[in-house]
């Protein structure tokens, strides 16, 4: 039965995404994403999508690798920040409190089991329209773009995980997010887990790491309006020379609307029609899928691409070689 604590965590607040191209990916998320930069502080550029309250969405960091660095998560109030991050101490992974940063006040960094650097804030700072971006409509964040892909909000992130057992059971029973969906494997390990805080039906996936590797990035998802947007999606990628790697197509897990692409960086992008589909009861029962199941492919019977279970990022050694000898079958 859902308690009080499963509900301490409101979402996503901000991702940091790691580039080794920085000028090809920042075109990527500014103008075909259609994310409006609202800083730039030394590496690093700050995103936002047009209907996100905060002052920023994606702190895109140049680098000579790619993948996540940290992931901000809002808790829902300061009472639930305290309870959280004194979980949080008590399992042992936490790092101590930042002093108020872009976007936000304090926040307590912490890692997952995987290694993957986090952190958990309440006090936040509301994005202020210019006359540029100031919407018609006064309970709009800003003034819808009406180019390119037209990104709403984040919607979701997926980890690569080492151990997606320890990962999964440490949102479980510190973070207290509630199950949605899991994969189980024949050697009875979780091959997949995900994980929702309010009524979408998911904000935290892991994933299998095929490579054994801590804390390397699998994907985040942004949301644009409606599944038409995922098509529309597919053909402005296309006339950018954006490599789509799978769909538009339907998941049959969580049952989501889908496009995913690798940005210039190398790092997996999803535009996701995932807010179809809403669980309203608090009780919702976990749905655990066997791996005999999963090997049917997604909702309409399409085998997943290759690549999904062998592209991750920062890369591996002979990362290019690896994904191209999966696409042969290999």
């Amino acid at each position: 039965m859902a308690v009080t604590e499963n509900f301490d965590l409101a979402h996503i607040g901000g991702v940091e995404l790691f580039t080794p191209k920085f000028d090809e990916s920042l075109h990527f998320f500014r103008d075909i994403c259609a994310m409006r930069e609202v800083a730039r502080i030394g590496d690093s550029s700050y995103l936002r999508c047009w209907d996100e309250y905060q002052l920023y969405t994606l702190k895109l960091t140049a680098s000579h690798t790619n993948g996540v660095g940290r992931t901000l998560f809002r808790a829902t109030s300061e009472d639930a920040l305290q309870r959280r991050v004194a979980a949080i101490e008590a399992a042992g992974l936490g790092h101590g409190w930042r002093d108020p940063e872009v976007g936000v006040g304090r926040s307590y960094e912490f890692e997952d089991p995987d290694g993957h650097l986090m952190g958990i804030y309440y006090d936040t700072e509301h994005y202020v329209p210019d006359d540029d971006d100031r919407p018609a409509l006064k309970n709009q964040a800003s003034a819808y773009p009406g180019r390119g892909i037209n990104a709403r909000r984040m919607d979701h992130i997926n980890y690569l995980a080492s151990d997606v057992n320890k990962a999964g059971e440490f949102w479980r029973d510190v973070m207290f997010a509630r199950e949605s969906e899991r994969v189980r494997l024949d050697d009875g390990r979780y091959g997949a887990w995900w994980f929702r805080f309010h009524q979408k039906s998911y904000d935290v996936v892991y994933s299998d790491d095929w490579t054994g590797e801590r804390g390397r990035f699998h994907h985040f998802a942004f949301a644009p309006d409606s599944r038409e947007d995922i098509l529309k999606a597919a053909d402005i990628c296309l006339e950018n020379g954006i490599y789509i790697e799978y769909g538009p197509y339907k998941h049959a897990i969580n049952q989501t609307f889908f496009l995913y692409v690798w940005e210039p960086g190398g790092n997996r992008i999803e535009f996701a029609n995932a807010q179809a589909r809403l669980l309203l009861d608090p009780d919702w029962p976990v749905v655990e899928w066997s791996q005999a199941e999963r090997a049917k492919g997604q909702a309409w019977g399409m085998k997943t691409v290759a690549t999904f279970h062998t592209h991750g990022t920062p890369f591996v050694a002979n990362q290019e070689e690896i994904d191209r000898k999966a696409l042969e079958g290999h």
